[in-house]
């Protein structure tokens, strides 16, 4: 094989490439992409500007909307999409968190107050909405007795957030926190392990400080425990092709997408500017000052006008000419919607948020779109499904060492409700046919019928009532009459 391989390289004389070496750079680090996704969530048009321009060093960069310097004054725009999107998918999913239940009542009523004193709810909002803008966090438990006699829950987004990780395994989370001294910046190092806490304190220049030289850090001890269990628990919904073992953001690979969007944005209503209607007048029409007479200056918005010389004809009368030029406005609006649409692909569908790119679409392929969104709140409830069962764990643990327990372990189970669930006279449909099949009983159809709306007694005296109802209709006085006759229980003794 390999003679013949050789005879026909030489036959047809190729000649084998050779290894080279590409080297490739990378226009952000993890950081500033940290930082990138944390600004087009805070949609603040001029902070976007300002990075985008700090940060264009290669011709991609240099390229895009956001970075570009023209000469004039260009009105850029921002569609905050970014801001939307997250929000309206932790709406979706915290709204939809039904309960947290443990295996027993007296588990349950502690639960509650520590959910009720940490918000936990609320917690939980933040966590969905951090990892999901800049890619990844972690939730941690803090004990402050100056603050609280119960554990204390608090959120950390990426960029103050590290791991150290053994074989995929997480075996540390590293939370960082800045503090300000004298003009000077000092960043305080939390190590959470297994079974211990540890504290470290670094200057600027990236020097380990004791931990006295601030006021804030000087009572802060190293701290061991009992159970090997970490204070904290990671969060991350999507796994980064970039930087291992961290998170992606839901935006992260639609820069472009999104620069493209607000361009389009930005020269559509900069066109619907300019052609507001521009008057032509001669010099010595223009209004003037009524005080010095002088003439008075064009601006876009309530005098534009173009000033032209007098007419010097005989029997020509100077007179005020009206141009207005029109916009593409189908041009702009097919642009607007292609743009969204990469912007939206595969993230969520703008039927979600209200948007119609389509008018002609009708109900059926409105739901069909949802899909999209159905897809990406499933991916988040499923990471919840595990992280919440674990922060509750990790919360009564703690509680148990504040109150020099041994820490237990503790089982909870999440249930989440459905997203988009069809409405009443749907279900009356599905579950009445079901019924009158024969393959569903009463209870069941009550039951898939109210849901929570109603309580398990309610539900108990509305199947009683239907079957009450049922047999009423079906008596039938002749069977009667015939089952008296026999010696049976008459109309008037029933």
């Amino acid at each position: 094989m390999n003679w013949i391989q050789k005879l026909f390289l030489k036959l047809l004389k190729i000649t084998p490439a050779l290894e080279r070496q590409i080297n490739i750079k990378e226009p952000l680090s993890f950081r500033a992409n940290v930082l990138k996704n944390q600004i087009l969530y805070r949609a603040d048009p001029s902070e976007i500007e300002q990075f985008f321009k700090q940060t264009a060093f290669d011709d991609v960069s240099k390229a895009r909307f956001w970075a570009a310097s023209p000469h004039g004054k260009v009105r850029k725009l921002h569609s905050g999409i970014v801001q939307v999107v997250v929000d309206r998918l932790k709406d979706l999913v915290i709204a939809d968190l039904d309960s947290i239940e443990l295996a027993t009542e007296e588990l349950n009523k502690r639960w509650e107050e520590l959910a009720e004193e940490n918000t936990f709810e609320d917690i939980i909002g933040q966590a969905v909405q951090g990892a999901l803008a800049t890619g990844d966090g972690a939730l941690k438990v803090v004990i402050d007795p100056d603050v609280s006699k119960n554990p204390i829950l608090e959120f950390y987004e990426a960029d103050v957030v590290d791991y150290t990780i053994k074989r995929g395994r997480i075996q540390e989370v590293i939370f960082w926190t800045v503090y300000t001294k004298d003009e000077k910046e000092f960043r305080l190092q939390e190590i959470y392990g297994k079974g211990y806490v540890k504290y470290k304190l670094f200057n600027d220049k990236g020097n380990e400080m004791p931990l006295n030289t601030l006021e804030d850090t000087k009572d802060l001890e190293d701290v061991t425990f009992a159970g090997e269990f970490i204070m904290a628990v990671p969060v991350k919904f999507f796994s980064s092709t970039k930087w291992k073992n961290r998170g992606k953001a839901l935006f992260d690979s639609k820069s472009d997408n999104i620069d493209a969007l607000d361009e389009t944005i930005s020269q559509w209503m900069d066109a619907i500017r300019l052609s507001r209607a521009i008057r032509y007048i001669p010099d010595d029409l223009i209004p003037r000052n009524l005080e010095t007479g002088a003439l008075l200056e064009p601006n876009p918005f309530d005098n534009q006008f173009v000033k032209i010389g007098s007419s010097m004809t005989e029997g020509e009368k100077n007179k005020v000419e009206v141009s207005q030029p029109s916009v593409a406005y189908e041009s702009y609006q097919a642009s607007y919607a292609t743009c969204l649409d990469l912007t939206l692909q595969g993230i969520i569908s703008p039927a979600t948020l209200g948007i119609d790119l389509k008018k002609t679409d009708n109900a059926d392929s409105q739901r069909e779109k949802e899909k999209v969104t159905l897809y990406t709140r499933g991916q988040i409830i499923n990471v919840l499904n595990v992280i919440i069962p674990k922060i509750v764990d990790v919360l009564l643990k703690v509680q148990d060492l504040i109150e020099t327990k041994t820490p237990a372990d503790y089982v909870a189970t999440v249930k989440f409700g459905e997203y988009a669930s069809p409405g009443f006279d749907n279900v009356v449909e599905v579950v009445g046919k079901a019924k009158s099949y024969g393959v569903m009983s009463t209870e069941k159809a009550v039951d898939e019928l109210y849901g929570d709306t109603m309580t398990d007694k309610e539900k108990a005296a509305e199947v009683e009532l239907i079957k009450a109802e049922n047999s009423f209709t079906s008596y039938d006085p002749t069977l009667q009459n015939m089952e008296a006759d026999e010696g049976g229980e008459s109309d008037e003794d029933i």
